[in-house]
């Protein structure tokens, strides 16, 4: 069975509790003892973690879509085609999607179960958050009141706005286009994470960091789903392109 299976069949979300447990109740139909969010995130084995991830996407996905006021056909595909989901299941998951959209709860208190999940591993949280990116940005223009979203989720993951920046600057490019970039294209230092003024040393240390903390294996093996690979590539990929155009404008060797 699919992550997106377990979401809506499995018996996960007892054990997740907390208002992502709850809301995959009231959209699978299902009894669910609504337990308290502060006495979520204490059932953290492997499973669990991988609905918990999954669950906020979708829950997330559908509260940003209330954000500017209309769910486009594009953010629609982008999430079908990002996350790959099985059409036997697309029926499950659109009622999770529904549910979210209909309810009349906050984003928030779904973003702080998943924060505090998550708590040990921000990587995985930034993933969650390039998701949404990505679908914020399918329709080829993010709304005002999205990025408020977004950055506001960030906050709740407890990232800084310098990270939220980053964050936006991998996902989405943009920015003045230094040195060799395209125009554009990224500021490669700020993908990854640095002043240009760091030392050669430095550069070559925060990137091999990055490369293994960004590693899918590494993902998954802290709760990310294997269904999600490709926000992890893209990632990576941004963090590779940003080192190679370091790499030659410093002739790093």
């Amino acid at each position: 069975m699919s992550i997106w299976g377990k979401v809506i069949g499995g018996v996960t979300g007892f054990a997740m509790g907390g208002p992502l447990g709850a809301i995959i109740g009231t959209a699978a139909g299902h009894a669910y003892d609504k337990m308290k969010a502060e006495d979520a995130g204490r059932f953290d084995d492997n499973a669990t973690r991988q609905v918990a991830f999954t669950t906020a996407v979708i829950v997330l996905s559908a509260k940003m879509a209330k954000a500017d006021g209309k769910v486009t056909r594009e953010e629609v595909d982008a999430f079908k085609e990002l996350f790959d989901i099985p059409p036997n299941e697309m029926k499950d998951v659109g009622l999770l999607f529904d549910e979210a959209k209909q309810d009349a709860q906050g984003f928030e208190p779904y973003a702080e179960q998943i924060a505090r999940m998550f708590a040990h591993q921000p990587t995985v949280l930034e993933e969650l958050l390039g998701g949404l990116i990505h679908i914020a940005r399918a329709d080829g223009v993010i709304h005002p009141e999205e990025v408020k979203f977004l950055r506001k989720t960030a906050m709740i993951f407890g990232f800084s706005e310098l990270q939220f920046e980053r964050l936006k600057s991998i996902h989405m490019g943009g920015g003045q286009a230094r040195g060799g970039a395209a125009p554009g294209a990224p500021d490669p230092y700020q993908v990854l994470g640095l002043d240009r003024k760091a030392s050669d040393a430095e550069i070559k240390k925060t990137y091999r960091q990055l490369i293994r903390e960004n590693h899918p294996d590494t993902l998954i093996a802290q709760g990310m789903p294997q269904e999600f690979i490709d926000v992890a590539n893209e990632k990576m990929a941004a963090i590779n392109a940003a080192y190679d155009q370091v790499e030659k404008e410093r002739g790093l060797k």
